[in-house]
């Protein structure tokens, strides 16, 4: 077999992109690890078959390894984020650049079609700016989307009552993402501790992405959080972070989004009304996460943010919630069959919008098929499953 001139430098820095092992990825690729630290070193080279296996499992394209340096990458979103109680510093994993490129080049479409559909610029986008007051820009969002105290009731649990959010916000324009993974690949989940969402500004065509992997009352909170983006008109990967930080570390644009988002999910004259102080945090908490539907996490923070408990009760609670968290990881709920989770995974108003652009031959089937990351012979199958 004729050998792949590969370079050894980009190999090496695909693997270390990856944050793999030399052992681990010899082990996914199926060679030995002696002749990959070879081709590492350039003393030798693999086939074309074993340079094709190793490019698939580091997940670049083929032609990367031939090239001379590496090639370079930029954030695709401002980092907003905040690990660990510091500056992520902008490192994206591997599945969280593919997200992000796979979600533009599909907006890249969308935008256009919705602007052949006549689609007119959006008035929240860029809205409200970060002087603005907390209460006006929640009543706000809540009124776009139209949110009743009856909404929670009818809901009746966490995963309907993000549904019907999510619905609301695509009603008035907003393309909602919500996978837990990357495309269609099981085996690349997302990873909840780098980020929980992230939205994009734009005013034909904003989108807001939660991380499926999440648990869905914080996945209830990411939406509204990356709402408030959009209203402000700012793009960003988030984290989500309740945790108080030093005044520091706090990013203006998360921390009124975090604000506009208790308010929208969990008002404070509501709150007030229904907190009891003569009971412990973890009874109110229990009661009113379920009355609210949120995280137990999100209505203690809120509490904290009123006054009606202290910050040592709170990073107390906290510390607790983690601890359970870790022991007693929350069930997750079926995501449902495939040609269901489908259009949540790529956005219901996308998903349809694909469907009838292949229907009305104005888009390709396979064209159609690879922005929905399915084959073609599924495409027809999936429009029947949503009556299209």
């Amino acid at each position: 077999m004729s050998a792949a001139l590969i370079s050894p430098a980009l190999l090496r820095w695909a693997r270390e992109r990856s944050h793999m092992e030399p052992d681990f990825l010899a082990e996914k690729a199926h060679v030995k690890l002696g002749n990959l630290l070879l081709w590492e070193k350039g003393d030798a080279k693999p086939t074309f078959k074993q340079a094709q296996d190793i490019a698939h499992v580091l997940h670049i394209p083929f032609g990367f390894l031939f090239l001379i340096k590496p090639p370079e990458e930029t954030l695709q979103l401002p980092d907003l984020r905040t690990v660990g109680d510091r500056s992520s510093l902008g490192q994206f994993s591997i599945d969280l650049k593919d997200i992000l490129s796979d979600v533009l080049r599909k907006q890249d479409w969308y935008r256009e079609y919705l602007l052949e559909q006549g689609k007119e610029h959006l008035p929240y986008i860029g809205k409200f700016t970060v002087n603005e007051n907390v209460k006006k820009f929640a009543s706000d969002i809540t009124t776009t989307l139209q949110i009743t105290k009856n909404d929670r009731t009818k809901a009746r649990n966490w995963t309907g009552f993000l549904k019907l959010l999510m619905e609301r916000a695509e009603d008035v324009g907003v393309w909602v993402i919500c996978s837990g993974k990357v495309g269609t690949n099981t085996s690349r989940i997302l990873d909840v501790d780098e980020f929980r969402g992230f939205a994009i500004s734009d005013t034909i065509a904003p989108i807001v992405f939660i991380n499926g992997a999440d648990a869905k009352a914080a996945q209830i909170f990411t939406l509204v959080h990356e709402l408030a983006h959009l209203w402000l008109g700012k793009s960003g990967v988030s984290d989500v972070s309740l945790k108080p930080l030093p005044h520091e570390n706090q990013n203006r644009i998360e921390k009124l989004c975090n604000e506009v988002a208790a308010e929208v999910l969990v008002p404070q004259d509501e709150l007030k009304e229904h907190w009891q102080s003569e009971v412990s945090v973890f009874e109110n908490t229990d009661a009113l996460a379920s009355f609210f539907c949120v995280s137990a996490v999100v209505i203690a923070r809120r509490a904290l943010d009123l006054g009606l408990i202290s910050k040592a009760t709170f990073l107390d609670f906290y510390k607790k919630q983690v601890a359970k968290w870790k022991i007693e990881k929350e069930k997750k709920e079926s995501g449902g069959s495939f040609f269901s989770s489908l259009p949540i995974a790529n956005g219901r108003r996308f998903t349809k919008a694909v469907i009838q652009s292949v229907y009305q031959q104005t888009l390709l089937m396979r064209d159609g098929a690879k922005l929905l990351g399915i084959s073609p012979s599924n495409l027809n199958k999936l429009a029947g499953k949503m009556d299209i």
